[in-house]
């Protein structure tokens, strides 16, 4: 005979709903989909840097922003041409053939997308770079302005202060 007593009846308990799987996830051909489709729009900073280091042919990174925001600060390399002004200038600036990347201030403005909206208008490839501008500084890549080339510290919420890539 046993001398611990019998814990006390609890109460049925139901498992609370899981918040990330209240939507089931899509089946593995339409996730297949979706994100092979994402990778054909976007890109990031990171590979947009490497390519632009490598000199990798048939890319063209364009900034998208105000002259008084390409005067703050751009990708080196890159090609200013407002949104704007895209369909006027676009064709003088840019080679038909090359996959052109936009960006724009960062992940809160969408100024990047309707740049590479109105380069698929006129028949260019073309991917949105994620993160923009901001991010391109947050992970120490150059940054070029009137005065030279400066680099940012790499925020270590963005990128390996390493300096490593992430492998992702």
């Amino acid at each position: 005979m046993s001398t611990s007593a019998s814990p006390a009846a609890s109460p049925a308990v139901t498992p609370a709903l899981a918040a990330v799987t209240a939507v089931p996830a899509a089946a593995s051909a339409v996730a297949v989909a979706h994100f092979a489709g994402r990778l054909a729009f976007e890109t990031d900073v990171s590979d947009v840097a490497a390519d632009l280091a490598a000199g990798s042919p048939g890319v063209v990174v364009v900034d998208s922003r105000s002259r008084e925001s390409w005067d703050q600060g751009h990708i080196q390399g890159a090609v200013h041409l407002p949104t704007a002004e895209i369909p006027a200038r676009a064709t003088a600036l840019v080679p038909e053939g090359v996959t052109v990347v936009t960006y724009c201030w960062g992940p809160g403005c969408n100024g990047a997308t309707r740049a590479a909206l109105e380069f698929a208008k006129l028949g260019y490839p073309v991917k949105e770079m994620l993160g923009g501008f901001e991010y391109w500084a947050r992970e120490g890549f150059p940054v070029e302005t009137a005065s030279g080339i400066t680099r940012h510290p790499v925020d270590a919420l963005t990128a390996p202060v390493s300096g490593i890539a992430c492998a992702c």
